[in-house]
């Protein structure tokens, strides 16, 4: 395969793509939306010659190079199981680079009203640029400058309607692509500031608590009442106490509500906590506290559901030889990208146990689910210059 050496990418060309997918407003709540971004995407992926299959839940799969049928609905080929990354060689010439996209963002309808698109010095603002649209324009870009001549295996780009939302339609099509591929590419933004790629990420949980106590007047009869907020007090402190900051567990309650009047009793309660863990292992004594946990008035009864959404995108060592092939790639292209483990899950959380994942090939800015969101123009051109060489020589 061979690259122009003096691949530069067309910024303006870049920026009408992003105008075009930017104006489309889709967030995880309206399919219609998230169909219409789907379907120029798509429409970019036929233009170059790629097999296109829409799946279950809204999410859709584009093959560059694909040969082999079983590739075709992101199904894991015969024999294959489930290798973990420490495990898989990076050499599997005969299966596809798995690349992941997500077309949904957290912005409602009539967000351009107020925070329309628009370009100051090198910056570009915009609801839904940064996270992610431009990354699926630097991919397409980045594709586009490979003039067909796939890697061994093909690309295969899978773009998700419900990443926002925790990928709940999309996480099996995901695993199954993983489990055929042999790297993940995760085009979600780099770190801000720093723009680093992403090499780990914590796993995510969310649960709701709900409690049911005895109503009563809180005046003349206190003493026959049980109250369900008090106990979600007490929930809180107790599973807050669950965080172990040093091995990068946290616990918050973000969300409570309950009662009905100043002066009543309260007999209901709702409780939402947030999780993020860095191992599996963290993961399952946690989930085994909040599952176990009883009010301690006995006449309250509680009931817990949810659980652990995404696993922990923990470092292996595959990931760590794709991060150092990919900054020793950004050192020959004249900068520099360093690394970081992150809070906050994506779809690379899904590959990761399963085959090497490189994060934040996107676009750089900040902002994301911010009013500051924007895209950095002095930066994204080297960025998708580094995703093709990847492409081409991962």
């Amino acid at each position: 395969m061979t690259l122009m050496p003096d691949f530069t990418p067309d910024l303006k060309a870049m920026l009408a793509d992003l105008d075009t997918l930017a104006r489309i407003e889709s967030p995880s709540t309206d399919p219609a939306g998230i169909a219409r971004v789907m379907d120029v995407v798509e429409g970019w992926a036929r233009a170059m010659g790629a097999e296109t299959h829409a799946l279950g839940g809204g999410a859709r799969l584009f093959n560059f190079g694909v040969r082999r049928a079983d590739a075709e609905h992101g199904l894991p080929a015969p024999g294959l199981g489930g290798q973990n990354q420490g495990e898989q060689d990076l050499g599997g010439q005969d299966r596809p680079v798995l690349v992941l996209t997500h077309a949904d963002t957290v912005w409602p309808h009539g967000t351009l009203d107020h925070m329309p698109l628009r370009v100051e010095g090198d910056r570009l603002y915009g609801p839904g640029t940064y996270d992610m649209k431009a990354g699926i324009v630097g991919l397409f870009h980045a594709l586009r400058s490979l003039n067909g001549e796939w890697p061994a295996g093909g690309v295969q780009v899978l773009l998700s309607p419900d990443e926002e939302t925790g990928s709940l339609s999309s996480r099996a099509h995901i695993e199954n692509a993983a489990r055929f591929a042999r790297v993940a590419l995760v085009v979600e933004p780099p770190v801000a500031d720093t723009h680093a790629l992403k090499t780990g990420r914590k796993g995510t949980g969310s649960y709701v608590l709900t409690f049911t106590g005895v109503a009563s007047h809180a005046g003349n009869k206190p003493g026959e009442g049980a109250s369900a907020v008090t106990a979600a007090a007490q929930a809180i402190l107790d599973l807050q106490a669950l965080a172990r900051p040093d091995l990068g567990t946290t616990v918050s309650a973000g969300l409570i509500a309950g009662g009905s009047a100043v002066n009543v009793i309260p007999s209901h309660c709702r409780l939402e906590l947030d999780v993020r863990v860095s191992s599996l292992e963290e993961g399952a004594r946690v989930d085994a506290a909040v599952h176990a946990w009883t009010p301690a008035d006995a006449r309250v009864q509680s009931r817990v559901e949810g659980g652990l959404n995404r696993p922990p995108f923990e470092q292996g060592e595959g990931t760590l030889a794709l991060y150092a092939q990919a900054r020793a790639i950004a050192r020959e292209l004249g900068f520099d990208v360093p690394s970081a483990v992150v809070g906050g899950g994506s779809d690379g959380n899904f590959t990761a146990p399963i085959i090497p994942t490189l994060d934040g090939l996107g676009a750089p800015g900040d902002g994301a689910h911010a009013a500051h969101e924007h895209v950095r123009l002095d930066r994204w051109p080297d960025h998708v210059r580094l995703l093709a060489r990847l492409l081409r020589e991962v």
